[in-house]
């Protein structure tokens, strides 16, 4: 996700999204390509749509609810809603290269 036209509220977020990681995988969920969207409005409230690896993915119920609480947690954030989509699906390609190579896919 193209990050140069965040503003430096929202790249706090990403910051902090990219300290949350699936347990499945040793890569941050930001650099896995699972945030679709992020956006937060003029009163400071975040939005963040977000996919997961499966629909069946074991961290389905609380996945979700962590990057809730760690968004709400930017100082500056007055709320936070995550939006848990399976369109499109997820694949490896969502990946940042540095993902890909963190976990050996690049060379």
């Amino acid at each position: 996700m193209d990050v140069s036209h965040f503003s430096s509220i929202e790249l706090q977020v990403v910051e902090v999204l990219k300290t949350i990681y699936d347990p499945e995988m040793p890569v941050n969920i930001w650099d896995m390509g699972l945030i679709y969207k992020l956006s937060v409005d003029a009163d400071n409230k975040a939005y963040v749509l977000m996919t997961l690896t499966a629909p069946n993915c074991p961290v389905a119920e609380t996945l979700p609810s962590e990057v809730k609480q760690k968004v709400s947690a930017v100082p500056q954030i007055v709320s936070a809603e995550v939006e848990v989509t399976f369109e499109p699906v997820w694949d490896m390609d969502m990946m940042s290269d540095e993902a890909k190579l963190e976990l050996g896919f690049l060379f």
